[in-house]
């Protein structure tokens, strides 16, 4: 690996046909591999879905826009199979599309700090986890819509997330980022 692990990136929020094909690659993927998890018994339909990492692993990678765009439609896709209903759980489904637009932004705050591979894998793994912490508080609203109380919220929803997808954001991330690295360094990207 080179010591240089970053490479230039194009305008944060350009959407050109780049952004187009990876957010239409990234939704694809992540709807079709997200079919393969499990619901946590006890929770409110609460899955454990290590192609989670894709939605931030595109935001990092391609952009807000790719990763936003990723989250959000790859978990529609997955909840319509599944049968949950297209928006009958629409907040999961923005709050999918946030953690993969805050791993972008975030990335992109700390990306010309970075000098090293190691590092990198370190700072997106960190990152991912941020991102998924900060971005399903927004399923918060599901509470709230179902007149819960905060505590089985946190207990029933948002915990189990996090504790569920923590391994995902800190270990599967970082790993298509560095199987990522050497493809993008091969075709100039």
């Amino acid at each position: 690996m080179s010591t240089e692990a970053v490479s230039p990136r194009p305008p944060l929020w350009e959407i050109n046909s780049r952004v187009v094909v990876f957010a239409a690659v990234g939704a694809a993927l992540y709807a079709v591999l997200g079919l393969i998890s499990f619901t946590i018994p006890g929770t409110q339909l609460v899955d454990v879905r290590p192609a989670f990492a894709l939605v931030m692993f595109f935001g990092i990678r391609f952009g807000p826009i790719v990763g936003l765009f990723t989250g959000l439609v790859g978990n529609i896709v997955i909840d319509t199979i599944k049968g949950y209903g297209t928006f009958t759980y629409w907040h999961w489904s923005v709050s999918n599309a946030l953690a993969g637009l805050l791993a972008a932004v975030l990335f992109a705050l700390l990306a010309s700090r970075i000098k090293r591979q190691a590092w990198r894998l370190i700072v997106v793994g960190i990152i991912a986890e941020l991102a998924l912490a900060l971005g399903f508080l927004f399923s918060i609203t599901d509470m709230w819509l179902q007149g819960s109380a905060f505590e089985t919220w946190l207990a029933t929803a948002y915990g189990p997330l996090l504790v569920s997808n923590t391994l995902v954001a800190l270990i599967l991330t970082p790993a298509l980022d560095a199987v990522w690295e050497p493809i993008a360094a091969r075709v100039g990207r």
